[in-house]
């Protein structure tokens, strides 16, 4: 995991700036792909290639077998994945710090009154505590990166199926081309295993898709709701009231 430690940090300070649906993403991320990926995946793939088996011992079949079959490695490539996917988040991180670097530089120039006219408005993303609100630029820029985490997925999950063929690992693969002599049989080793582990990476892209559309419907219906709250109570602080009017009869 030591390798990872750097993302981590990176996207544990992500958790602070996020929806409740952001930090659960992130659960899933670390708790069900990357550590997962890291604690067993490797050990049960390896070296793959020198794993596989054919009934054949001519020079560079074996080698030809398994790049025609595998042109990228499992592992490989949801490291990958995991990686680009991430990527739309740490965007955001950096947003997210730019903003709270530009308001407390505001802040201290209000409080020591040094600012010019055109720069003396409050800042309205962040606190003194640093904490922000999604509102105005910063919920366009969490909504992007959502969005972009959606489409990244939808293209991984597609990705494997153009890449690989087939979700089920199959327990030998017919090769026939050449530097092999002749149509030839190569065994792949612990398919039953690697099955296992190819559909549940597949099961958390498509939980990180559907978590990532709910948090996205979510801040739109709550963001609507709150509009539509607020129209409200605004139009009736401004409705005259007729009940106090009391209706007076000339004397």
């Amino acid at each position: 995991m030591a390798e990872w430690s750097f993302l981590s940090e990176l996207l544990d300070k992500v958790q602070s700036h996020s929806t409740v649906g952001g930090k659960v993403w992130m659960s899933v991320l670390f708790l069900f792909r990357i550590f997962i990926l890291a604690a067993g995946v490797d050990n049960i793939w390896g070296d793959e290639q020198a794993k596989m088996d054919c009934n054949t011992r001519s020079p560079g079949c074996r080698n030809a077998c398994y790049d025609r079959s595998f042109p990228l490695s499992h592992t490989r490539f949801w490291v990958l994945q995991i990686l680009i996917v991430s990527t739309p988040t740490l965007v955001y991180l950096g947003h997210v710090l730019l903003v709270i670097r530009r308001e407390n530089k505001l802040r201290r120039c209000l409080v020591q009154k040094l600012c010019k006219n055109g720069m003396i408005k409050a800042p309205k993303y962040s606190d003194i505590h640093g904490k922000v609100q999604l509102k105005g630029i910063l919920l366009v820029s969490y909504m992007m990166q959502l969005l972009f985490k959606v489409l990244l997925e939808v293209g991984f999950i597609v990705g494997q199926y153009y890449v690989y063929g087939f979700i089920l690992m199959p327990h030998n693969i017919s090769y026939s081309d050449y530097p092999c002599p002749s149509p030839v049989l190569c065994f792949i080793s612990r398919p039953t295993e690697k099955t296992i582990f190819i559909v549940f990476m597949l099961a958390m892209a498509v939980l990180s898709v559907i978590l990532n559309i709910v948090e996205m419907l979510h801040l739109m219906i709550s963001k609507m709701t709150k509009k539509r709250s607020s129209g409200s109570e605004i139009y009736t602080l401004n409705k005259p009231d007729h009940t106090l009017t009391e209706e007076v009869t000339p004397c």
